[in-house]
């Protein structure tokens, strides 16, 4: 295989670069924003039935949500080790990790089940009119059959992105959402002799599209010429527990920091909770809007984790090191552009979901903190992203759990609660506002760190390739 270095370099090696990470992520951000769209149209259509039907579909969706991503987290394993593959040359490897990916897929998928129902246990016991607990609960019985469609998904998706084909992922998660959207109508309202299902109706859809989604990304790969060389459904192969075992390691701790910010965001919504309604609604819309945006530089984020494994991959860190910083700049210049958007534009965001005075206000002002905190949510997802390219999982999650659980929460709690006997709460609690601040504090921590910790790794990595070749 030809060495990199002996290729010529482009004139505009940066230029080149941002050129080259945006063919690879527009199509994820595209397929991140269509499976987004998915959660609204469920929320959409059951907030039309009833608010009983769709508390239902809030709280089943809220668990659901945290292990979903959970899951999303330990199977980007996937993309690390299939990029390492991809720059190294090693085809067939590439064929037989898929094959275990797929069998890791299918365990993680089941314990990601019977999670969801353990957790659907908890309705009856945080005080809920017992009609919507058995609702809620029964939603999650039902959503959760198509968990261990998604992380076999998840594996392929980490395949087919580490090969630079990312088309399908667009595609396919755009049938998805058309497909969500016609089955949901269908089924919540009851339409063409379909019985109304009401929230029950969201969950069949969300569980069969997600099995359909698996099945048109085996169909797609079956076909396309571009998966030839890794092709990995020629033969059937077993489960080797030490390959498995070697993905687990590297993707439970993206498993686990995946948790830690999306439980944390979640008991930010529970404390907040007490606050009344003017202050949920006006939490809920600012994360909903923010977490939107965040699509953009998590899809770069995966972008850079692919590049940067298959330099790794080829041997060449110096490359590493350049796409992983190149990578960060994208996305730390899109966290600037995402915040003067949201600074002058913040009253007209709040419009659009509410017309609501009181809510509007008090959500305008959470939305100035979202703003400030736009440079630092970039820069950290940017950051772990390009480290875990490097196969490197545990140092992020170590820092992104030090930041959510140790900074964003406490911090939060203080101010927003202000508890008398901490001596330096503030004189009345802050509600949204403070728990906001304190989301500002450990996304700043948290970039800082990465940051810090991907300029040590990739300078190391470069070290250590010169110290061989001495």
């Amino acid at each position: 295989m030809t060495s990199t270095a002996s290729l010529p370099q482009p004139a505009h090696p940066v230029r080149t670069e941002i050129a080259t990470l945006w063919r690879l992520s527009w199509p994820m951000l595209v397929g991140q924003l269509a499976t987004v769209g998915m959660g609204v149209a469920d929320v959409a259509m059951t907030g039309h039935v009833s608010a009983a039907e769709l508390a239902a579909v809030s709280l089943g969706t809220s668990v659901w949500s945290i292990i979903l991503v959970t899951v999303m987290g330990v199977m980007m394993a996937v993309n690390s080790v299939v990029a390492h593959e991809m720059g190294a040359g090693r085809f067939e490897r590439i064929s037989h990790s898929v094959r275990e990916s797929l069998w890791m897929g299918l365990l993680v998928g089941i314990a990601g089940c019977l999670a969801a129902n353990a957790c659907a246990l908890l309705f009856d016991h945080i005080g809920l009119e017992q009609a919507v607990a058995d609702r809620a609960k029964t939603f999650l019985h039902i959503i959760s059959l198509g968990m261990p469609a998604f992380a076999c998904y998840r594996a392929l998706y980490g395949y087919t992105t580490s090969i630079n084909q990312t088309k399908p992922i667009m595609v396919i998660a755009i049938l998805g959402l058309v497909y969500n959207i016609v089955v949901n109508w269908l089924l919540v309202f009851g339409k063409f002799g379909f019985p109304q299902l009401g929230a029950l109706g969201c969950a069949v859809a969300t569980a069969s599209g997600v099995w359909l989604m698996l099945g048109a990304m085996v169909v797609w790969i079956r076909l396309s010429s571009a998966y030839r060389l890794t092709y990995p459904f020629g033969r059937f192969e077993g489960p080797d527990w030490r390959e498995i075992g070697a993905m687990l390691r590297l993707g439970l701790p993206i498993g686990v920091t995946h948790f830690a910010e999306v439980s944390a965001f979640g008991i930010v919504s529970l404390l907040v909770a007490r606050f009344g309604v003017v202050e949920v609604s006006a939490h809920q819309i600012a994360l909903n809007f923010v977490s939107l945006v965040f699509m953009v530089p998590l899809s770069f984020g995966i972008g850079a984790l692919t590049r940067v494994g298959q330099a790794m991959g080829e041997g060449n860190p110096v490359r590493a090191r350049f796409v992983a910083w190149t990578g960060t700049g994208m996305c730390i210049a899109f966290g600037v552009l995402s915040a003067l958007f949201i600074l002058v534009f913040r009253w007209q965001i709040v419009a659009m979901y509410t017309s609501d005075p009181a809510v509007q206000a008090t959500c305008a002002t959470l939305l100035l903190y979202a703003a400030l905190f736009q440079l630092s949510d970039s820069t950290q997802v940017a950051a772990a992203s390009a480290m875990r390219g490097y196969q490197v999982t545990r140092a992020p999650m170590v820092i992104q759990m030090i930041a959510f659980w140790g900074v964003a929460l406490p911090a939060g709690w203080i101010l927003g609660l202000a508890p008398a006997w901490f001596p330096w709460s503030p004189d009345k609690p802050m509600a949204a506002t403070g728990f906001w601040i304190g989301l500002v504090l450990g996304l700043t921590v948290a970039a800082v760190l990465l940051a810090w910790a991907l300029d040590k790794l990739s300078t190391l990595r470069v070290r250590e390739a010169r110290a061989a070749q001495a």
